[in-house]
């Protein structure tokens, strides 16, 4: 059951993001097309990534941050052999170096170096900030700062296909990991540089990309009653997360 009014209805979209936008982009569409004063996102997806983006509408921007703390899952693809500035394939390649004729068990040895437990130094294109100045804003201006590594945990992965230069996995993380850090980092342990090549949100928490509205679907709807059936109302965001 959705609470609120059609105008500002209360509860969960769940949007499968397109490429090539932000995460604002699919938050000022649906607020616009479909007149809402209160929609928020829980957990930025940069430009190239796609998948699960998760929106909560009026009274349920109260929980965007326990919705925000939940555990990730997401499909990604390592491309080793260059080093981009911004650690993934939008950036500007910075290093290459050949690729060895690298074993499963080699790879398989380099992502268990950073399973657990561990830390992660945020990258500069990212949204944190710096005395009140996001560090992406300082990266364009040439500018690069320290930044404090970060305790992040990865409860599994999984390689779903190697064939060096790519490398395709699954990986369940908690909350603030950076995948492309994550890939850059991988890159460092074998020796030949890397970057992420394509991320895909499979899951957060409970809430799965299966469940979700693809945004060309969006797009062809024109009211809120349109809308309507797709939201998840605050009992069932409530009975979603204890499942």
């Amino acid at each position: 059951m959705i609470t609120g009014t059609p105008q500002q209805p209360d509860g969960l979209l769940l949007v499968d993001k397109p490429p090539h936008c932000t995460s604002h982009d699919i938050v000022d569409f649906v607020r616009r097309r479909f007149k809402f004063k209160k929609v928020g996102h829980c957990g930025t997806l940069d430009p190239m990534a796609t998948g699960l983006l998760m929106l909560v509408l009026g009274r349920a921007t109260k929980v965007q941050d326990l919705l925000m703390a939940e555990d990730k899952e997401y499909a990604g693809t390592l491309q080793l052999g260059a080093t981009t500035d911004t650690q993934d394939a939008e950036g500007v390649i910075i290093e290459t170096k050949s690729v060895p004729e690298f074993s499963e068990q080699a790879i398989h040895l380099a992502f268990d170096k950073f399973k657990g437990d561990f830390y992660q130094t945020p990258p500069m294109v990212s949204a944190l900030k710096k005395d009140g100045v996001p560090l992406y804003k300082l990266a364009r201006q040439g500018k690069v700062v320290e930044r404090e590594p970060r305790l992040v945990h990865v409860y599994a992965y999984q390689l779903t296909r190697v064939a060096p230069p790519v490398v395709d996995f699954v990986i369940k993380c908690g909350k603030g990991f950076y995948v492309r850090t994550y890939c850059h980092d991988l890159g460092q342990e074998l020796g030949c540089g890397g970057h992420l090549a394509a991320l895909r949100r499979t899951r957060s928490g409970n809430f799965a990309l299966a469940d979700a509205v693809k945004f060309s679907e969006l797009e062809t709807m024109n009211s809120a009653a349109d809308l309507l059936p797709k939201i998840l109302g605050l009992a069932d965001i409530s009975r979603i997360r204890r499942q």
